[in-house]
């Protein structure tokens, strides 16, 4: 695997994500992504490159195909490395959720102390 800075520029192009996307799917020979991603084939070829320098994807050859898979240790160190940030968003999340569910309890609480009800046209 190649460095961190690597890894995220690799990913930062939308083109590369949707071929990690599909290879999320299975392995796939260079064909069946460039028809995938609707990209050209040396479009595309230049998008593995990326990919496979970053660590992110391994080729292998298949008679005259050459299939390309993600490579899982990559993604388990970004995944890593996002740990502390996604709990920090689930903190974020859940002081969220307690003032929505306050909100609700307090305009549940208006509506029920309401002497007025509804009025209606005969």
């Amino acid at each position: 695997m190649s460095d961190d800075a690597s890894l995220w520029s690799a990913l930062a192009d939308p083109h590369r994500r949707a071929i990690v996307a599909l290879l999320l799917e299975r392995p796939r020979p260079v064909g069946e992504i460039v028809e995938g991603c609707g990209l050209s084939q040396p479009s595309t070829s230049k998008h593995l490159k990326v990919l496979r320098e970053a660590g992110l994807v391994r080729v292998r050859q298949d008679a005259q195909r050459r299939v390309y898979a993600l490579d899982p240790a990559p993604i388990a160190a970004l995944d890593a490395w996002l740990a502390p940030y996604r709990k920090l968003w689930n903190r974020s999340l859940d002081a969220l959720g307690r003032r929505l569910d306050e909100t609700g309890r307090e305009a549940s609480d208006e509506t029920s102390h309401d002497t007025e009800g509804p009025t209606t046209k005969d």
